[in-house]
């Protein structure tokens, strides 16, 4: 008698980032045989030079900024002496010390994140890695060695993020020119910071930097910044900027910008010219997808060098995957993680229930934060989705109030038929937390009126939510 035994399935995954860690994980606990080829560090881009070192320093601005506006409710600060009286502190930041914990925290949570694997019996490989065919990626183990190791597997997963992009006219030099990856090794805060680029990531470091000290010039070649994110919103970050002294130049397009003595000097597409002590270039990003055969294992890419994928992350080859910023989907850490485990179920025959966008929540982490869900109201003005607009500033709130925020608003949508929460926009500190009720409302239907039979503490931020929620209340 001849007993017959199921091959284990094979995944291999490349790129340990938040997409590709996610798939690892997910194949493992549903049993597969599972290997990660990352050549940096579990984590990738998104752990050790980007989302958490980033938000770790945004946290510690925020800090500063706290201490910098006690007084306005009424803490005040002595200067000891003989003639004890009130001052206004002048804060003080010391750089080293915050990129040494910034970098600790991301190299922790990279080792935590690679011990997950390592317990749930994932593979790791540690290389430059490329596709051999469609069933298998071949490893550099040494960098420039002659050394490979040839990984076949049943499924692939790519995972491989994006970097900085890179203008010809202004090549960082990691000491005065900077992409967001090279911040971190800046002994000193700039005493005059130029920021090109005024999307996500330039509006984020420059209102950053701001608080930390730093002279900032903020350089968009857009009317507004953030020219992507709600109308309403983009206002209000750009007053806060101008009101905290950060000098803002719209529609102005930076031809180059170049090292000039111990500065940087930046030129304009008009002629004009700005110098500074240090320039971050935060002008988008590129898919990391060059020379990793791709396409000669018959994965379709788009123009900009993107993976094309469907709702599963599955590309054009059946058996293979891509997840994360390398994709056409959008970049954010949360979807390129729920991109992995959708990648890994529908591989495996289990349960899929595929990311929507109405449903994807992301946040700007300015002071002010902009938290976003669901539909937009520019969707609704321009007859996309029939919705319902209303908007309810934070200085009616009476928690707003006692924790002297002056800036700020809750805005919900709803649909015109049933009442529905399709989407909504929150611009508050802390509105990342803020915005989950909101996620949950859009992911599971709640009409306005069900949302605003929740009881918010009283009083609370929240309660702004189901006050806007009741001013929205459909009559039946």
């Amino acid at each position: 008698m001849h007993t017959t035994f199921e091959r284990t399935q094979r995944i291999a995954v490349l790129g340990g980032g938040p997409g590709g860690y996610e798939a690892a994980l997910a194949a493992a606990q549903l049993g597969a045989e599972v290997t990660l080829v990352e050549r940096a560090g579990v984590g990738g881009s998104a752990v050790l030079t980007d989302v958490v070192p980033s938000k770790s320093l945004i946290a510690t601005a925020e800090a500063s900024n706290a201490v910098k506006e006690a007084a306005d409710l009424g803490v005040q600060f002595f200067a000891k002496g003989a003639n004890e009286k009130a001052v206004k502190p002048d804060v003080a930041i010391n750089l080293q010390a915050v990129n040494k914990r910034l970098l600790g925290l991301a190299a922790q949570q990279s080792e935590d994140m690679r011990s997950n694997l390592l317990e749930a019996g994932v593979n790791l490989v540690q290389g430059e890695g490329r596709l051999d065919g469609a069933n298998a990626i071949i490893v550099a183990t040494a960098k420039g060695g002659t050394d490979f190791d040839r990984i076949e597997a049943d499924t692939l997963v790519i995972s491989t993020g994006a970097t900085p992009r890179v203008l010809p006219s202004a090549v960082p030099d990691g000491e005065r020119i900077l992409t967001w990856t090279q911040l971190y090794h800046l002994s000193q805060v700039p005493e005059h910071l130029i920021v090109v680029g005024s999307g996500v990531t330039g509006a984020e470091f420059a209102s950053a930097y701001r608080a930390l000290g730093a002279k900032v010039t903020l350089i968009s070649s857009r009317e507004h910044v953030l020219p992507g994110e709600d109308a309403d919103a983009a206002s209000v970050i750009e007053k806060v900027f101008k009101r905290n002294g950060m000098k803002v130049l719209s529609k102005s397009r930076a031809e180059s910008v170049v090292v000039d003595g111990d500065g940087v000097l930046a030129t304009l597409s008009d002629g004009r010219e700005v110098r500074g002590s240090h320039c971050l270039m935060a002008v988008g990003s590129v898919p990391n997808t060059a020379d990793l055969g791709l396409e000669e294992a018959g994965v379709q890419l788009a123009e900009s060098g993107h993976i094309r994928v469907n709702r599963v992350a599955r590309t054009s080859m059946p058996n293979i995957y891509a997840a994360g910023d390398c994709t056409t989907f959008l970049p954010l850490a949360s979807v390129a993680s729920m991109q992995g485990r959708t990648a890994v179920f529908h591989a495996m025959g289990d349960i899929v229930n595929p990311p929507e966008n109405r449903n994807i929540t992301s946040n700007i982490f300015t002071q002010p934060e902009i938290a976003t869900v669901g539909w937009t109201e520019k969707e609704i003005e321009e007859g996309v989705v029939p919705g319902t607009v209303y908007k309810l500033p934070l200085s009616s709130n009476p928690r707003a109030k006692m924790m002297g925020i002056r800036d700020g608003f809750v805005k919900l949508f709803a649909s015109a038929g049933s009442g529905a929460i399709i989407g909504g926009v929150i611009v508050a500190p802390k509105a990342s937390e803020l915005i989950f009720p909101l996620a949950l409302a859009v992911e599971h239907r709640l009409t306005v009126d069900q949302f605003a039979e929740a009881f918010p503490v009283y009083p609370s931020l929240t309660g702004s939510l189901t006050d806007a929620a009741r001013a929205m209340h459909v009559v039946r």
